[in-house]
């Protein structure tokens, strides 16, 4: 069985088909669930793919980005560019969208990532805001008063084949040589460069591929809300993004996902409380940091908990039959 899934085309084809059942299942949801709660998906999806790409900076490869919103904005005006003023189609303004900011994540990969902590987080910030203010003051982003007439194309089945699509990228990187030499740089970046990997080079994958989703995030979003404008990319985006990946747990893709879930839903599920829903949630943040510090599945390997849940019974029935 192992020397089955190891083939390459029980892969590519096991794969199609998780593609398809989340397509077919997450159009079976849209069909079934109120508007209000599909919204609600819509942006558990797009937050997802974006957080996504920030545990891989930040998560997996320890550098702290503070400028995931510029990605997300580079991403989303592409692709608004793209299929309003040029009439592309929805899913081809999409990839420009990653590819741009994945680009602009190569160029500021190579001046800033020989900063590392508070120095690193402080310049990908400044980035931030300048990519900010630029889309306010360019005539084809429509400046402040924000960018109109973009089609309301995203549709439940994209996002989620997107994010499923995007789930799949992570977990194959992260267990090739280029997610191990990642982890390493995280671990000790000294001892990696002296071993002979390329720290310059995987921090720059790393960039432009966390881009790259933030990018295709950013084009969902656009689609989505149908009016994008500057303040909707500012600091407390990054912030939002950044605690995805923090409160699920550093480095752990499960982690993200139910990070996701938590922080997207949640200010919808305390709107009830009125004035008080933000108060509640900042605690609800506060008392899950104090009793789970590294996150939600901070250092738990899922793979390991599942592959010993499962023997578990066996050994508990063979020690019966002795």
């Amino acid at each position: 069985m192992k020397k089955l899934l190891n083939n390459w085309i029980v892969q590519v084809l096991l794969f199609l088909s998780l593609l398809g059942l989340t397509a077919y299942g997450s159009q079976m949801i849209n069909d079934i669930i109120p508007p209000y709660l599909l919204m609600i998906a819509f942006f558990i999806g797009i937050n997802l793919i974006m957080a996504l790409g920030l545990n891989l900076i930040t998560g997996v490869t320890g550098q702290l980005s503070l400028g995931h919103a510029a990605f997300m904005s580079i991403g989303a005006y592409s692709s608004a560019i793209a299929t309003v003023n040029f009439d592309l189609p929805f899913l081809l303004g999409v990839l420009i969208g990653g590819l741009i900011a994945s680009v602009f994540g190569v160029i500021i990969g190579f001046p800033t990532l020989r900063l590392t902590g508070d120095y690193l987080a402080i310049s990908t910030l400044g980035f931030a805001e300048i990519v900010r203010v630029q889309f306010t003051n360019m005539k084809i982003t429509n400046g402040a008063i924000g960018f109109l007439g973009i089609e309301g194309s995203t549709t439940f089945p994209i996002v989620m084949t997107i994010a499923v699509l995007m789930i799949c990228l992570m977990v194959w990187l992260e267990n090739s040589r280029n997610g191990r030499a990642m982890l390493a740089i995280r671990e000790d970046e000294v001892a990696s460069s002296a071993v002979g990997i390329n720290t310059t080079l995987y921090k720059i994958q790393a960039f432009a591929i966390g881009a790259f989703c933030a990018g295709v995030g950013g084009a969902l979003f656009a689609h989505t809300t149908t009016f994008i404008q500057p303040t909707d990319f500012g600091f407390q985006k990054s912030v939002d993004i950044l605690s995805i990946v923090v409160l699920g747990g550093l480095g752990s893709i499960p982690g993200t996902i139910i990070g996701a879930i938590v922080l997207t839903a949640a200010p919808e599920i305390l709107r009830p409380l009125s004035n008080y829903r933000m108060i509640v949630y900042g605690l609800l943040l506060v008392v899950i940091m104090i009793f789970r510090p590294y996150g939600l599945m901070g250092g738990v390997n899922l793979r390991q908990a599942v592959r010993r849940a499962m023997m578990f019974p066996k050994k508990k029935q063979a020690g019966r039959e002795e």
